[in-house]
């Protein structure tokens, strides 16, 4: 028995130097170096692309200054908070090279040689090109954001899980090398295809949220060639609806136009925006080209739906309890919670007012296994579309003091087994757990207006 344990520290610590060799030897990467001096010209186009990358959404707090970091971005190991990356030499990234940059951004190594967190997706930035990299880098250093002396909060992560060498092997085992990675138009059938892939796969890192992730946190797939791509992923309280062609939980029922007035405007026939998708369509999309928001909607829908993981295509069931006549319906749980607090909006037969107030019957929440987006949006409401610096006259009420959590779940059970909805019962601990997770949506809405 004493050998036996003998040998199990002997592996065990051979196990550890292994691990600790591995995390330690720096990672080489091929050298940007820095060029001319920045025009007008690159630095407006790195003004876009930081848009196009949505920055303002993690790196701009509510009431705090721009780019100045400081929001706190959770993770199942405690909350971990964004960096300043305005153009202070001391607290933020104004002493940067453009090859500090672009390790950072690409490779998620900082100066010093720490691996970020990955919270950071530099995983999918790894597929920026080397211009966009110094445009982006012009943008930061030398365009219009005013250096804030801010100093990074430290993570809510205790030790050892804080340790950062650990987070080194999860970089070289789970992140895409990005020398290896790097963006090829040419296996695209046409240039709007490529441009559509470049900023879904890239620039708008979409499969951080909409990709599922292993047990290591680690996305399962960066672009097209794997299925689980884009289709759909549990993260931070909401359930990221599928991008792929599924008529169910994704875009099967959605044309391009659809897809890129959601992009657009937040909303369309068939959904509008909540979540955290709001600060997408708030700082990033709304400000995209035309070309670029259309040219990811071609992209987008030429992603196939799985027929085995969607089920039966969605259609009006006009025979189910929620089309009974009201004084049979009442007498189901949830029913009369939802004709006196929902169907004044949403319509008694859950048909919406689109495109400003969304159906529920056939929405993807109403069809996904993953009842997160159903109970949080019930329990929290959504923040306001702020388009052209107006913000909208409708969102979602937050519930959570109104009702109970046992009418939380019965009026959600009743929503997701309605008119041919296939999401299936919301349990009363669901809830509950929700509850104590998340706050209500923020009436503040941070904007920096692209000029």
């Amino acid at each position: 028995m004493k050998k036996l344990f003998l040998w199990i520290v002997v592996v065990g610590l051979v196990v550890l130097l292994a691990a600790l060799a591995y995390a330690f030897v720096p990672t080489k990467t091929r050298v940007l170096p820095d060029g001319a001096a920045p025009d007008s010209a690159l630095i407006e186009r790195g003004r876009y692309l930081a848009a196009a990358g949505d920055c303002t959404a993690c790196h701009t707090r509510p009431g705090g200054k721009p780019f100045a970091g400081g929001l706190p971005v959770a993770s199942p190991l405690g909350n971990i908070y964004s960096t300043n990356i305005t153009p202070d030499k001391d607290t933020g990234i104004g002493s940067y090279s453009l090859d500090d940059f672009d390790r950072a951004v690409r490779h998620g190594i900082a100066p010093d040689g720490r691996t970020l967190y990955p919270a950071m997706p530099y995983p999918s930035y790894a597929r920026i090109t080397d211009e966009d990299v110094r445009a982006l880098h012009a943008y930061f250093l030398h365009g219009d954001i005013a250096p804030v002396k801010e100093a990074n909060k430290p993570v809510e992560i205790t030790w050892p899980l804080s340790m950062r060498w650990p987070l080194a092997i999860w970089r070289k085992t789970f992140a895409p090398d990005a020398d290896a990675v790097a963006f090829d138009a040419s296996r695209y059938s046409d240039p709007q295809l490529a441009r559509g892939a470049y900023l879904v796969q890239g620039l708008g890192h979409c499969g951080s949220c909409h990709t599922a992730r292993g047990a290591a946190f680690n996305e399962k797939a960066f672009d097209e060639s794997s299925p689980v791509y884009v289709a759909g992923a549990l993260l931070d309280g909401w359930y990221a609806p599928s991008l792929r062609n599924d008529p169910n939980t994704g875009l099967g029922r959605w044309s391009e136009a659809d897809v890129y007035q959601f992009l657009k405007t937040g909303r369309n026939q068939h959904a509008v925006v909540f979540g955290s998708m709001t600060d997408v369509i708030n700082n990033s999309t709304q400000f995209m080209t035309d070309e670029d928001l259309k040219a990811i909607a071609h992209y987008l829908k030429s992603l196939p739906g799985s027929p085995e993981r969607d089920g039966p295509p969605w259609k009006y069931d006009t025979s189910s309890n929620a089309a009974l006549a009201l004084d049979q319906r009442v007498k189901i749980p949830g029913a009369q919670t939802f004709a006196a607090r929902c169907s004044a909006c949403h319509g008694a037969q859950g048909r919406g007012q689109a495109p400003w107030i969304p159906p529920l019957a056939g929405a993807a929440s109403s069809m996904s296994k993953e009842n997160a987006s159903s109970i949080n949006v019930t329990l929290n409401g959504s923040g306001r579309i702020v388009a052209n610096g107006m913000p909208d006259a409708y969102r979602m009420p937050p519930f959570r003091n109104q009702l109970s959590d046992k009418e939380i779940a019965d009026v959600l059970t009743f929503v997701r087994g309605a008119w041919g909805n296939q999401g299936g019962a919301v349990t009363q601990d669901a809830v509950k757990d929700l509850r104590k997770r998340t706050d209500p949506a923020s009436s503040e809405v941070i904007i920096l207006q692209m000029r």
